[in-house]
Protein backbone atom coordinates (compact mmCIF):
# COMPACT_ATOMS: atom_id res chain seq x y z
CA UNK A 1 0.00 0.00 0.00
CA UNK A 2 1.30 3.51 -0.87
CA UNK A 3 1.80 6.55 1.79
CA UNK A 4 -0.30 8.67 -0.62
CA UNK A 5 -3.58 6.47 -1.13
CA UNK A 6 -3.92 6.60 3.06
CA UNK A 7 -3.78 10.55 3.28
CA UNK A 8 -7.81 11.90 2.47
CA UNK A 9 -7.05 15.15 1.26
CA UNK A 10 -5.38 13.16 -2.59
CA UNK A 11 -7.65 10.13 -2.66
CA UNK A 12 -8.91 10.78 -6.58
CA UNK A 13 -6.15 13.37 -7.44
CA UNK A 14 -3.38 12.26 -9.69
CA UNK A 15 -0.41 11.19 -8.91
CA UNK A 16 2.03 14.12 -9.06
CA UNK A 17 3.73 13.46 -11.90
CA UNK A 18 5.58 16.78 -13.21
CA UNK A 19 3.70 17.84 -16.27
CA UNK A 20 6.15 19.78 -19.02
CA UNK A 21 4.91 20.82 -21.61
CA UNK A 22 8.06 22.98 -22.77
CA UNK A 23 7.13 26.17 -21.01
CA UNK A 24 7.98 25.86 -17.85
CA UNK A 25 6.43 29.05 -16.56
CA UNK A 26 3.34 27.31 -17.82
CA UNK A 27 4.15 23.90 -15.89
CA UNK A 28 4.67 26.09 -12.94
CA UNK A 29 1.35 28.30 -13.34
CA UNK A 30 -0.83 24.51 -13.78
CA UNK A 31 0.96 22.87 -10.52
CA UNK A 32 0.49 26.45 -8.66
CA UNK A 33 -3.54 26.23 -9.92
CA UNK A 34 -3.52 22.52 -8.78
CA UNK A 35 -1.80 23.11 -5.80
CA UNK A 36 -4.49 25.98 -4.46
CA UNK A 37 -7.28 24.12 -5.75
CA UNK A 38 -6.42 21.42 -4.00
CA UNK A 39 -6.29 23.03 -0.59
CA UNK A 40 -8.99 25.20 -0.55
CA UNK A 41 -11.17 21.47 -1.92
CA UNK A 42 -11.35 20.69 1.59
CA UNK A 43 -13.44 23.65 2.51
CA UNK A 44 -15.96 23.59 0.71
CA UNK A 45 -15.72 27.26 -0.72
CA UNK A 46 -17.52 28.09 -3.44
CA UNK A 47 -15.75 28.44 -7.12
CA UNK A 48 -16.26 32.03 -7.69
CA UNK A 49 -14.20 32.64 -4.11
CA UNK A 50 -11.89 30.14 -4.82
CA UNK A 51 -10.77 32.54 -7.96
CA UNK A 52 -11.24 35.90 -6.54
CA UNK A 53 -10.51 35.36 -2.46
CA UNK A 54 -10.83 39.26 -1.94
CA UNK A 55 -14.52 39.47 -3.28
CA UNK A 56 -15.73 36.45 -2.24
CA UNK A 57 -19.18 36.65 0.28
CA UNK A 58 -17.15 39.22 2.52
CA UNK A 59 -16.36 42.09 -0.27
CA UNK A 60 -17.01 44.73 0.68
CA UNK A 61 -14.90 44.88 3.97
CA UNK A 62 -17.56 46.04 7.15
CA UNK A 63 -16.82 47.69 10.25
CA UNK A 64 -19.98 47.63 12.50
CA UNK A 65 -20.29 50.15 15.47
CA UNK A 66 -22.71 50.02 18.04
CA UNK A 67 -23.67 52.40 20.95
CA UNK A 68 -27.02 52.33 23.35
CA UNK A 69 -27.81 55.47 20.13
CA UNK A 70 -26.90 54.40 16.97
CA UNK A 71 -25.77 51.85 15.04
CA UNK A 72 -22.82 52.72 12.40
CA UNK A 73 -21.76 50.75 9.49
CA UNK A 74 -19.20 51.64 7.51
CA UNK A 75 -18.12 49.78 4.15
CA UNK A 76 -14.93 50.04 2.30
CA UNK A 77 -15.84 50.30 -1.65
CA UNK A 78 -12.91 52.08 -3.11
CA UNK A 79 -13.61 53.18 -6.74
CA UNK A 80 -16.94 53.63 -6.58
CA UNK A 81 -19.25 56.62 -6.89
CA UNK A 82 -22.64 57.00 -4.67
CA UNK A 83 -24.39 56.37 -8.09
CA UNK A 84 -23.60 52.86 -8.16
CA UNK A 85 -24.43 52.07 -4.76
CA UNK A 86 -27.60 50.68 -3.03
CA UNK A 87 -28.64 51.11 0.38
CA UNK A 88 -32.19 49.15 1.65
CA UNK A 89 -33.27 48.78 5.09
CA UNK A 90 -36.01 46.22 5.22
CA UNK A 91 -37.08 43.41 7.24
CA UNK A 92 -34.65 44.34 9.95
CA UNK A 93 -31.64 44.13 8.21
CA UNK A 94 -29.39 46.55 6.31
CA UNK A 95 -28.79 45.73 2.04
CA UNK A 96 -25.61 47.09 0.76
CA UNK A 97 -25.26 46.33 -2.65
CA UNK A 98 -23.86 48.21 -5.99
CA UNK A 99 -21.95 47.20 -9.10
CA UNK A 100 -18.85 48.47 -10.21
CA UNK A 101 -18.07 48.75 -14.03
CA UNK A 102 -15.24 48.70 -16.16
CA UNK A 103 -14.82 53.04 -17.39
CA UNK A 104 -12.20 51.96 -20.25
CA UNK A 105 -12.48 49.38 -23.13
CA UNK A 106 -8.96 48.47 -24.14
CA UNK A 107 -8.99 45.53 -26.42
CA UNK A 108 -4.84 45.29 -25.46
CA UNK A 109 -5.22 44.13 -22.70
CA UNK A 110 -3.95 40.30 -21.71
CA UNK A 111 -4.25 40.54 -17.97
CA UNK A 112 -6.31 42.84 -15.31
CA UNK A 113 -6.89 42.20 -11.50
CA UNK A 114 -9.18 45.03 -11.47
CA UNK A 115 -12.81 43.70 -10.38
CA UNK A 116 -15.80 44.67 -11.90
CA UNK A 117 -18.98 43.08 -11.30
CA UNK A 118 -21.84 43.19 -8.86
CA UNK A 119 -21.75 42.75 -4.47
CA UNK A 120 -24.31 42.59 -1.95
CA UNK A 121 -24.04 42.52 2.09
CA UNK A 122 -27.33 41.87 4.18
CA UNK A 123 -26.38 42.91 7.80
CA UNK A 124 -29.21 41.51 10.37
CA UNK A 125 -30.28 44.00 12.57
CA UNK A 126 -30.89 42.92 15.79
CA UNK A 127 -32.70 46.28 17.63
CA UNK A 128 -35.41 48.56 16.70
CA UNK A 129 -34.22 51.33 14.13
CA UNK A 130 -36.08 54.88 13.47
CA UNK A 131 -36.25 54.06 9.63
CA UNK A 132 -37.08 57.87 9.50
CA UNK A 133 -33.88 58.92 10.81
CA UNK A 134 -30.99 57.04 9.01
CA UNK A 135 -28.25 58.46 6.97
CA UNK A 136 -25.70 57.70 4.71
CA UNK A 137 -23.05 59.55 3.51
CA UNK A 138 -20.25 58.42 0.91
CA UNK A 139 -16.52 60.17 1.10
CA UNK A 140 -13.36 58.93 -0.89
CA UNK A 141 -14.66 55.23 -1.02
CA UNK A 142 -16.10 55.20 2.16
CA UNK A 143 -19.99 54.80 2.55
CA UNK A 144 -20.77 55.39 6.33
CA UNK A 145 -24.53 54.51 7.47
CA UNK A 146 -25.77 55.39 10.53
CA UNK A 147 -28.66 53.60 11.88
CA UNK A 148 -30.53 55.80 15.54
CA UNK A 149 -31.80 53.27 17.39
CA UNK A 150 -35.70 53.63 18.24
CA UNK A 151 -35.64 52.39 21.72
CA UNK A 152 -34.54 49.16 24.07
CA UNK A 153 -34.36 46.37 21.28
CA UNK A 154 -37.28 44.14 20.92
CA UNK A 155 -37.15 40.67 22.63
CA UNK A 156 -38.13 37.67 20.76
CA UNK A 157 -37.58 35.44 23.71
CA UNK A 158 -40.07 34.74 26.04
CA UNK A 159 -39.20 33.51 29.74
CA UNK A 160 -41.62 30.95 30.16
CA UNK A 161 -42.09 29.95 34.18
CA UNK A 162 -42.25 26.19 35.70
CA UNK A 163 -45.09 25.07 37.20
CA UNK A 164 -44.32 22.69 40.33
CA UNK A 165 -45.50 19.04 39.38
CA UNK A 166 -49.28 18.05 40.68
Amino acid sequence: MNMRDIIPWSRGSQPAVPSFNGDPFLSLHREMNRLFDDVFRGFDAPALANRFPAFGSSWPKLEIADTEKELTVSAEVPGMEEKDIEVLLDDGALTIRGEKTSATEDKDKQFSEHFYGKFERRIPLDAAIAADKVTASFKNGLLTVTLPKNGPAPSSAKRIAIQPGK
